[in-house]
């Protein structure tokens, strides 16, 4: 068989071999999600050691939840796979280029406008790719999340949203893709410095105005009002030197009752985030469980009223939360930040770099069906999407490894303000509340796990009652 593709010309066997590495990626992957189902179905019962982290109902919760997440990802998987597959193909990117190109001339726009050509098509892809991944996020969202009780959203604030991100999204893809293209092209030898300068500055100034002015278009910020709680933020950053300047709460229960955290901003200029559903004296969904009315029994005697039992408060307190912050601002003082920033851009500046090096190759665009042309975009595309592919794998399993450690030292950074208690006692309410599966497969968590298990970061953080 080997044989066969040796004798095949060289845009054949990198369009094969392509294809292949892409495959052999799913079919890994599927390998590590089917063990890791396999735990799901298996452990049906709260295993010993955690009898006194978690119950058995919050246990079988989070056994089914993360059942039906892990099936319905083999089968979008699957289809995202099927699907990539038949484009390349059935030449789908060709196509696609040449439906851009006949849109252009329709309007008096020749092939020498390729940055305007690149933009069609790039409106079209994504365009395609919003319409096709479409009923898996419906499904996603109306089906499994809102079975689990996650969902937040109706119908029409979903496709409201998914309206807004995709006129936000083109908003700032077009303009800094034209800008790419053109300093491509205009770059001379050198382009590929200049380009990732270009890259480095846009990711700089989406970081710093993120929250400020895009975030703020699909959800609502408001300041933590003055209190106990602020004032013990402001105390902890303080004793750190953290530059805090504003801290947020943002109204994340309006889509989902997942919860989260995290902080921004450049130099003196650092701002923290809440969500809603981390905060116990915020939730909504603490507020409606409590004015929830009881429900009559369906027995036969609506006269009886039946005491609805009282769900547990979701989120964590202000003692909690406090070690929540004291874990982020780990990384902070410990530099993961930046050194993630100085990983991300050697990664970027050596993919251009390489990426200078293949363009003038016409093999590359011949594989993929350009025989008569190299447009710079098709190329970016093809080198950092395809050619790079295994590369990108051994640097996201490298990434992750990484992040393991980082999250311990975090951890570890906050154990040694004082938190370890509050912080042990948070880890396992926001499991809870995200139901978090704490039992899982090794060779999957290795793969997957950018955040350690729960049991070794609880085990990390030793007797936290002793702290």
């Amino acid at each position: 068989m080997f044989d066969i593709i040796y004798q095949l010309p060289v845009e054949k066997q990198i369009f094969y071999a392509v294809l292949g590495f892409s495959w052999t990626v799913y079919l890994w992957e599927a390998y590590l999600a089917h063990r890791q189902r396999k735990i799901y179905r298996s452990t049906r019962n709260v295993p010993q050691e955690l009898g006194k982290i978690i119950d058995s109902e919050t246990f079988e919760k989070s056994r089914l939840y993360q059942l039906d997440k892990s099936n319905f990802s083999f089968w979008s998987g699957l289809y995202s796979e099927t699907e990539g597959t038949l484009v390349l193909l059935l030449g789908g990117i060709p196509f696609l280029w040449d439906v851009a190109g006949a849109g252009i001339k329709y309007f008096g726009f020749g092939p020498e406008y390729e940055i305007t050509q690149s933009l069609v098509f790039l409106t079209l892809a994504t365009l395609l790719t919003a319409l096709t991944g479409l009923p898996w996020s419906l499904y996603n969202t109306f089906v499994i999340e809102e079975k689990h009780g996650f969902n937040q959203q109706t119908m029409g604030f979903f496709f409201m949203d998914a309206m807004k991100k995709f006129a936000v999204t083109q908003c700032i893809l077009l303009p800094v893709t034209s800008l790419l293209l053109y300093i491509i092209k205009i770059g001379g030898d050198y382009f590929f410095i200049y380009a990732w300068l270009f890259t480095l500055a846009v990711s700089l100034i989406l970081v710093t105005i993120y929250a400020d002015y895009i975030a703020p278009l699909f959800d609502k910020f408001t300041p933590l009002p003055e209190g106990e709680l602020k004032s013990a933020i402001e105390a902890m950053a303080s004793s750190i030197s953290f530059p805090l300047t504003k801290v947020y709460v943002v109204e994340g229960s309006k889509r989902s009752s997942h919860s989260n955290a995290y902080f921004y901003g450049f130099f003196k200029n650092k701002r923290i985030v809440l969500f809603d559903t981390l905060l116990e004296d915020f939730s909504p969904i603490n507020k409606g469980d409590e004015t929830k009315p009881a429900q009559p029994e369906n027995d036969g005697d609506s006269s009886q009223l039946k005491s609805k039992p009282k769900h547990k408060k979701q989120g964590c307190n202000n003692q909690e939360i406090l070690a929540v912050l004291g874990h982020e601002l780990g990384h902070w003082k410990l530099g993961h930040t930046v050194k993630n920033i100085v990983i991300s851009q050697i990664n970027s500046f050596l993919c251009f770099f390489l990426f200078a090096v293949l363009i003038g190759r016409k093999e590359l665009f011949v594989a993929f069906g350009f025989n008569d042309s190299q447009p710079t975009l098709i190329g970016l595309m093809i080198i950092f999407q395809f050619i790079f592919s295994p590369y990108n794998e051994l640097l996201s399993f490298c990434l992750t490894v990484l992040s393991r450690r980082f999250e311990f030292q975090a951890d570890a950074f906050a154990r040694n303000m004082g938190k370890a208690s509050d912080l042990y006692s948070s880890l396992i309410k926001l499991n809870k509340d995200n139901l978090g599966f704490p039992v899982a497969d090794w060779l999957y968590s290795m793969w997957h796990y950018s955040h350690p298990p729960l049991l070794e970061r609880l085990r990390a953080l030793g007797n936290a009652k002793q702290d």
